[in-house]
């Protein structure tokens, strides 16, 4: 998949949530409520999205269907003055699935399943039962960006930890991983935003939460 986007492209790691502060398996539960702490951090990155396109800008603007990311992109919005309601919801932009690990706590887990969790890269060694695996990430986003090729300008986009690597990867044309199977772009807290244009990265604000596992 070759990416053709002429603007750029703003990502960003939704707040952390009440399933984040209790470390449990979130997934693509589509409605855990931010945090204070992940209320601050989308306040600080509609701070930093003004400073770098200043209010009003001419954004496309994307999110996961997910509550807690449409709840931080509420909050960027109004730092940047654009209504929230204009923005475009997709289901291909969701956090990897957790099939029958959806909703469990890290910690039980730890001992019903030693060694599911790669702490070096801060994904899982495999694929929950009945859950997603990276492959399949990597195809929802790759269809997402194929069909959202044409959108004009610059773009912000709202999404998950796990997710929003594989989406990184495939936008910067990463190799695949032969232990995730997908291209896996590196771990950043919540709260990030990373500006991709023409195929490179930057980190254009680093947040001040925990990193992907757990999700």
């Amino acid at each position: 998949m070759t990416n053709q986007r002429k603007g750029r492209d703003f990502i960003a790691r939704h707040g952390e949530t009440v399933f984040n502060l209790a470390r449990r398996m979130q997934g693509d539960h589509p409605h855990t409520p931010l945090t204070r702490a992940g209320f601050a951090q989308a306040d600080a990155m509609g701070a930093a999205l003004r400073e770098i396109l200043g209010p009003k800008p001419r954004l496309t603007m994307w999110s996961s269907s997910a509550g807690r990311a449409l709840q931080t992109l509420a909050i960027i919005a109004e730092h940047l003055e654009l209504d929230w309601h204009q923005a475009h919801q997709d289901d291909r932009l969701v956090e990897i699935g957790m099939g029958e690990w959806s909703g469990r706590y890290y910690a039980d887990l730890m001992t019903e399943a030693p060694g599911f969790l790669n702490l070096e890269h801060g994904l899982y060694n495999r694929a929950p039962p009945g859950g997603e695996w990276y492959d399949g990430i990597a195809v929802r986003v790759s269809s997402w960006l194929a069909d959202t090729d044409d959108d004009p300008g610059d773009r912000l986009v709202i999404m998950h930890g796990m997710s929003s690597r594989i989406l990184r990867g495939v936008m910067t044309r990463l190799p695949v991983s032969p232990l995730f199977d997908a291209p896996v772009a590196p771990d950043l807290p919540q709260g990030s935003v990373v500006r991709i244009e023409g195929g490179v990265e930057t980190v254009v604000h680093t947040g001040s939460g925990r990193h992907s596992a757990p999700a």
